[in-house]
């Protein structure tokens, strides 16, 4: 059939590195590769399988015959056995040993970690790659002064670095919990049907110390370090759960960073990149929509979301297997990752060429600064002799006059003008000049983004080093 749906997770957002771990091709070959392993591992602890067998399935790992396992599948209504089947028509030798004292999770379960794992390791680089990036800018913009906002009201004054350092440190937070998680997973292992290795007992007669052998022999083959000490028929459904609580977690800090630079592309403050052929709107010629933005929050919302799967999956869980987590797993943890992995490549690719209007940023601050700047003045004013409280009832008085200028008239901010005018102040302009210098309310601002360069993001470019300085080019 032609026409018909395809995921857009695949055909527009997500990189093809990512793709291709939640693909068929490494599926499948991963699943020829986890039997080979077990032969291997059963040959090596005694059992009766020669080299040629062994030889034969390292030949065949990745020409798969999906017609053939499809026509398979009809007939056995059983994926993996269909799979078997299919790879023991190119290894006939090996056939008779091909998934020997295995349950279909063996190959299912581990195949989904060894996915969860590899995809991992690909968002941790991407989260250092963003991390990178936004850290250049907080050090090129680490001195200029900028309204800070609380309630989306003007509020003491920031830094354009120091607000990004805000975005840079919730992204920390996600890739420290996503490192522990990588380094923390386990293989299932050959645990048998119900996880009771019964069936490998009964293949080595009894000796469980081979089987114990076997479990780890396998997972070493398969680049894991460690077995779940136990499981039932799958690995826990808590480890889902746990990944996707933090890929959504990295969904929450895109979306906040990426709703601020919303807001201050509406203020004209900065803009993410805009090419010379792109068109905001089909009917207003004029606009330079936050496109990158709004799609990073618009896929966030769905990466978000499918943290609740997790939870709703590991909790229905019945004794030691229920077939009811397995269609839901199948979208949820590629699509997640996918979702994932989208969001930080169009992080990347704003960073990489985020405009900063500095001008406007100064008018706004210019805008604001005299109220701001209240109790400064007073005290200057106290220092030439002036009264605080009579000092006090008029700049209070003062400022209401300005304020009323500004939002009733469409004016300007005189706040200052009417300070110079008024005889209960002893204050010229150049005296308020100087008050007002932007760079007295900036407190520690371009110490706080040095700090936190050296302290959390160099370790991390140097954990990643090889990760850094890719470009990110959108497909759409």
């Amino acid at each position: 059939m032609k026409n018909t749906y395809q995921n857009p997770l695949v055909t527009r957002y997500a990189s093809k590195e990512m793709s291709y771990i939640f693909s068929p091709d490494f599926k499948f070959s991963t699943w020829r590769k986890l039997w080979l392993a077990l032969a291997t591992a059963e040959k090596e602890l005694g059992l009766e399988i020669s080299e040629i067998q062994i030889d034969e399935m390292k030949s065949h790992l990745d020409d798969i015959d999906y017609d053939l396992a499809k026509e398979k599948e009809k007939i056995f209504r059983h994926d993996v056995m269909a799979h078997v089947h299919t790879f023991g028509e190119v290894c006939p030798n090996a056939k008779p040993i091909i998934h020997l004292g295995a349950t279909s999770c063996f190959v299912g379960d581990n195949t989904d970690l060894i996915q969860i794992k590899d995809a991992s390791k690909l968002i941790a680089q991407k989260c250092a790659n963003v991390l990178d990036l936004m850290a250049k800018f907080a050090e090129k913009y680490k001195n200029l002064p900028t309204l800070g906002y609380t309630h989306y009201q003007p509020a003491q004054m920031t830094t354009v670095g120091k607000r990004v350092s805000l975005w840079m440190y919730e992204l920390c937070l996600d890739l420290e919990l996503l490192e522990s998680f990588i380094s923390n997973i386990k293989m299932r292992g050959a645990k048998g049907t119900t996880g009771t290795q019964a069936s490998y007992l009964e293949l080595f007669d009894g000796d469980y110390q081979k089987v114990n052998q076997l479990d780890k022999r396998v997972a070493e083959l398969m680049s894991f370090s460690e077995t779940v000490p136990v499981s039932g028929q799958t690995y826990s459904r808590k480890v889902d759960s746990q990944i996707l609580n933090i890929l959504s977690g990295i969904g929450q800090t895109m979306h906040k960073m990426t709703n601020d630079i919303r807001l201050l592309q509406n203020l004209k403050e900065i803009e993410e990149p805009f090419e010379k052929t792109q068109i905001g709107s089909s009917a207003m010629a004029y606009k330079r929509n936050p496109m990158r933005s709004e799609r990073i929050s618009s896929i966030s919302k769905y990466l978000i979301s499918n943290q609740t799967n997790g939870a709703m999956v590991a909790s229905t869980q019945w004794f030691e297997r229920t077939l009811d987590d397995s269609a839901n797993r199948r979208l949820s943890l590629g699509q997640s990752f996918m979702a994932a992995d989208a969001v930080l490549d169009i992080a990347a690719n704003i960073f990489d060429g985020m405009v900063v209007y500095e001008n406007v940023i100064k008018k706004h601050v210019n805008e604001e600064l005299p109220f701001m700047a209240t109790e400064n003045i007073l005290m200057q004013a106290v220092k030439k002799g002036g009264d605080r409280q009579e000092l006090h009832e008029e700049i209070r008085t003062l400022s209401m006059q300005a304020a009323e200028q500004v939002k009733v008239f469409g004016k300007n901010n005189d706040l200052l003008d009417r300070i110079v005018n008024s005889s209960q102040f002893d204050l010229t302009k150049e005296d308020l000049d100087k008050i007002l210098d932007h760079n007295l309310y900036i407190g520690c601002s371009a110490t706080q983004v040095d700090e936190f360069i050296k302290n959390y993001i160099a370790p991390i470019r140097c954990n990643y080093k090889d990760s850094l300085g890719k470009k990110v080019t959108l497909s759409v």
